[in-house]
């Protein structure tokens, strides 16, 4: 067992290194602004300090408390299933990687929901009036993984 994960122990390390870069900006953000505060930084950018306590998009935000729970496992069993995927497939490095994003965006996020019982967003694009709903950087290795993911997918089902 111990042999197999040394297989994938430098996958583990960019998901190390990339919820370290996450858990660090989330914390600069709670110390320099209070709950709702932001400032621009660009005209279609602002930094500041919310919370979600639901998941993508602020989905089941409004409910009662169970979501946190039901959410946590969920990011559990996430975490299981991308460490089952890298060591099957960790001579697949380009895919491998992949899966660290999205292993390192759950991890993030789901520190924040034990801990917290919300997670911290903290970067607000916008254009005019119209605000994208806050992220994160564990929101944006999530992303950057399962476009990584999937483009690999699709360039496999082609060939």
């Amino acid at each position: 067992m111990i042999g197999s994960f040394q297989r994938i122990s430098k996958f583990l390390s960019v998901s190390i290194l990339l919820v370290l870069i996450d858990q660090l900006t989330k914390w600069s953000a709670q110390t320099r602004f209070a709950e709702g505060e932001f400032i621009p930084i660009t005209s279609f950018f602002n930094l500041g300090l919310t919370y979600n306590t639901g998941a993508a998009f602020g989905f089941l935000a409004n409910q009662s408390g169970w979501q946190r729970w039901a959410l946590s496992l969920i990011a559990v069993a996430a975490v299981v299933v991308i460490i089952g995927l890298m060591l099957k497939h960790y001579r697949d490095k380009r895919f491998a990687h992949g899966l660290a994003f999205i292993l390192a965006g759950a991890l993030g996020n789901l520190i924040d929901r034990i801990q917290l019982g919300k997670v911290v967003d903290f970067l607000d694009f916008y254009y005019t009036t119209y605000h994208w709903p806050a992220f994160n950087f564990a929101d944006v290795f999530i992303f950057i993984g399962v476009f990584v993911v999937l483009f690999l997918a699709e360039k496999a089902a082609k060939i």
